[in-house]
């Protein structure tokens, strides 16, 4: 294992951090990531049923997803790794762009081509989850303002902010679509005006973008490699190669297929499936602020892997219940510590390299996920569309994920951030 960089000492933590209201930057950073995130919620509420319902079968659906998300790494990776050179604010600006064109051509057409196509270029989220270069220069701008002692924390109300906002987004899509049905909408109407709000939002992300000051921005790094790191490769590649194995796991149970399971499996109507999903969004919000708080304690990889175990496990159980609201209680129950490994690992990746690494190292990290997650659903897709196998993405995301824990916690266990490292001494 290569040596870690030195801690930065460049720049001073703000004293009101803590509250998260301190700068400019960081505010417009946090209300980019409520605008962003609640329209891949509502988004992952009726893009498979918007998909099933224009004719497409379970097959060609998996090849949608397939297409958006990896589309979304090769964009990533395009963009990430020249995002410290090329200027992050132009990064963020570029990304909105493209959320708005694939928002637009969802809206506009059923060509099956057509909406291959858009969805490899453009940003789509069909998990609720992030893709595009968004989190990537987002997580190093927020590093780069606020330091080292408080980056965890920062991360940590990062993520509340973006699992309420999508908690939002699912219930106000799901609601919406109700509202609509009962309106005498008809039922592809209804799904696209959804599709047509997740456009407005990537005009509403260029408008924050275009606010942000100088301040998030590092120099250009002297000497760099392709991927645009240079003393930390060997780290961020070893953990990217963990981060795509856990998304794929994941990619088995992206909230759109999780959505469209509960939908068929149980027969739950949209606005019950957005109450759902408001709820399980809501309790991973509080799963993420707790994991700042006992990352303090215990260390960042300590709470990546012992709160993400148990969630592996309850996430096997969901489709074992023999009721709808069984099966619902134990996906809250696995939401309520599933995301508590999320801002720790973002910030764990954060500390282990250099300052002018981490739109890179962000970015393959991010894309090594994005890799993973859209694998997958060319498997999972057609079993969650078929009835004999509709609850096995579930088993086998689970026991991927618990490999995923193991082979972390053996690797990076003697690994420690500056921080740590300087409260150990």
């Amino acid at each position: 294992m290569p040596p870690m960089p030195a801690a930065r000492t460049d720049r001073t933590p703000p004293r009101h951090v803590g509250r998260m209201i301190g700068g400019r930057d960081v505010r417009l950073l946090f209300a980019a990531r409520v605008v962003r995130m609640a329209a891949y919620g509502g988004l992952s509420v009726v893009l498979v049923l918007y998909l099933t319902g224009i004719g497409l079968d379970g097959f060609r659906v998996g090849v949608v997803l397939a297409a958006t998300l990896l589309g979304d790494a090769l964009i990533s990776l395009l963009l990430t790794t020249r995002a410290d050179r090329f200027g992050r604010r132009r990064t963020l600006l570029v990304g909105a762009g493209l959320m708005l064109l694939a928002g637009v051509v969802f809206a506009v057409t059923t060509d099956f081509w057509v909406i291959v196509v858009s969805a490899t270029i453009g940003v789509l989220s069909p998990s609720g989850n992030e893709v595009g270069p968004f989190l990537a220069v987002e997580q190093a701008s927020l590093s780069h303002v606020v330091g080292d002692e408080r980056r965890t924390t920062a991360f940590g109300w990062y993520s509340v902010a973006g699992a309420l906002a999508t908690a939002c987004g699912t219930l106000a899509a799901g609601l919406g679509v109700q509202s609509l049905l009962h309106a005498g909408s008809g039922t592809l109407d209804a799904y696209r005006a959804v599709i047509v709000a997740y456009a407005i939002a990537g005009i509403g992300l260029a408008a924050i973008f275009a606010l942000l000051t100088p301040a998030i921005e590092v120099p250009a790094p002297s000497t760099i490699s392709r991927l645009g790191l240079h003393g930390s490769r060997p780290t961020v590649l070893r953990l990217s190669a963990l981060f795509a194995l856990d998304a794929f796991a994941g990619g088995f149970v992206i909230q759109s297929l999780v959505s469209f399971w509960f939908a068929t499996r149980w027969g739950l109507e949209p606005a019950a499936l957005g109450g759902v999903l408001f709820v399980a969004n809501v309790l991973a919000a509080g799963s993420a602020l707790a994991a700042t708080w006992l990352a303090h304690r215990i260390g960042l990889v300590e709470t990546m892997v012992y709160t993400h175990l148990p969630s592996n496990v309850l996430l096997m159980l969901v489709p074992l219940m023999p009721t709808v609201w069984l099966a619902v209680a134990v996906w809250f129950l696995r939401m309520s510590i599933s995301q508590m490994d999320v801002p720790t690992r973002q910030s764990y990746t954060m500390a282990v390299v250099a300052p002018d690494e981490r739109s890179a190292a962000a970015g393959i990290t991010g894309i090594a996920r994005t890799l993973g997650v859209g694998v997958s659903p060319f498997i999972a897709a057609p079993l969650a569309a078929s009835v004999a196998y509709a609850s096995l993405p579930f088993f086998i995301a689970g026991s991927l994920k618990i490999v995923y824990d193991l082979l972390v916690y053996r690797g990076f266990r003697h690994v420690r951030p500056p921080e740590e490292r300087r409260a150990r001494a």
